[in-house]
């Protein structure tokens, strides 16, 4: 399609946008708009499906089908219309569609308001903010322990709200950016390892293990070279430890893209992340990711969205320059 062409010039007005403006929090956002949509669309299939795991499992598939078809088409069409309207008014959209996609500057905003809070000497604002950004039980972490939570989600989502859009930008351009959310966002609604949602969110779950798959493992990778840019400035950082733990710990969990970038970054700071964590009230021994050379502390979270930017800039640059020669 003629829109290809300018797929460089799309990322960078993207990527370009979300560091300027952030994530606008609206309920027309597009992915408030999809989480909708997956709410509703839950609502309508549980209610005419019998109460078997087979059942719910079918339905489970069911909605993602669905969801995938419907985001799919609508974002498709009206990229298309856009092109087809006027060339410039193309770029334009397909760009603020794309900006919408990614999440690096909302990521640290958010995480900085728990460290911003511990600057405060405020241990209770501080658990509000981290509440905000974690799926996890808050309300008995110790002060350390909601340091951990905000730089394992800031490690964590490098992955899932930065590098795995822009990497399918790259291959499919705004459309390839609204399908990989729309993976995500069913994943984060309805693929909890819980009584109602074992069967049900099965397929959501799979999905957004191989959606995840090459992107975290890219995202890791860059996080290592990041880091290898940071000790240039702050011998905190340590690209040696952070692919040593990468390399050893990158398993370690039961999902298996989420401990990559954990890894990545627990080895980098010389801190241990993850470990026992209580979610909805129900307990759950976790392994530990990276090694205990020194405590988990606040500073931790600036040093974790360091990590975040120059990740984020390294893999623009290198998607940038591949799609420029792909096209050239």
């Amino acid at each position: 399609m003629q829109y290809v062409r300018y797929r460089v010039v799309v990322i960078f007005c993207a990527f370009i946008l979300d560091w300027i403006l952030g994530d606008p929090q609206n309920r027309y956002h597009p992915i408030c708009l999809i989480g909708n949509l997956i709410g509703r669309m839950e609502k309508r299939i549980r209610a005419s499906l019998p109460k078997t795991a087979k059942a719910e499992k079918m339905g489970g598939i069911f909605l993602v089908v669905s969801v995938l078809l419907i985001t799919g088409s609508i974002a498709g069409v009206m990229l298309h219309l856009a092109y087809r309207i006027w060339l410039p008014a193309g770029v334009i959209w397909e760009s603020v569609c794309c900006y919408f996609m990614l999440a690096a500057r909302s990521l640290r905003d958010e995480s900085m308001k728990v460290y911003d809070a511990f600057s405060r000497e405020d241990t209770e604002g501080a658990r509000y903010a981290v509440s905000r950004i974690v799926g996890r039980d808050v309300e008995t972490l110790s002060a350390e322990g909601i340091q951990k939570a905000a730089v394992e989600t800031v490690a964590e989502n490098t992955s899932d709200g930065e590098i795995a859009p822009l990497f399918y930008m790259a291959i499919l351009g705004g459309l390839g950016a609204v399908l990989y959310k729309a993976i995500n966002t069913m994943d984060s609604m309805v693929a909890y390892k819980n009584e109602r949602y074992l069967y049900f969110g099965w397929a959501a779950a799979k999905l957004d293990d191989a959606a995840n798959w090459i992107p975290s493992r890219l995202a890791a990778l860059f996080m290592i070279a990041a880091a290898w840019c940071l000790e240039r400035r702050n011998p905190v950082f340590s690209a040696r430890e952070a692919f040593h733990i990468w390399r050893r710990d990158r398993r370690n969990h039961k999902s298996p893209n989420s401990a990559q970038t954990e890894a990545a970054c627990a080895g980098a700071l010389s801190v241990q992340l993850a470990g026992p964590a209580w979610y909805f009230g129900e307990y759950y021994d976790k392994p530990t990711i990276g090694d205990a050379g020194r405590t988990v502390e606040a500073e931790d979270i600036r040093r974790a969205n360091q990590l975040l930017e120059v990740t984020s800039v390294l893999f623009w640059l290198a998607v940038s320059a591949c799609v420029a020669l792909w096209l050239a």
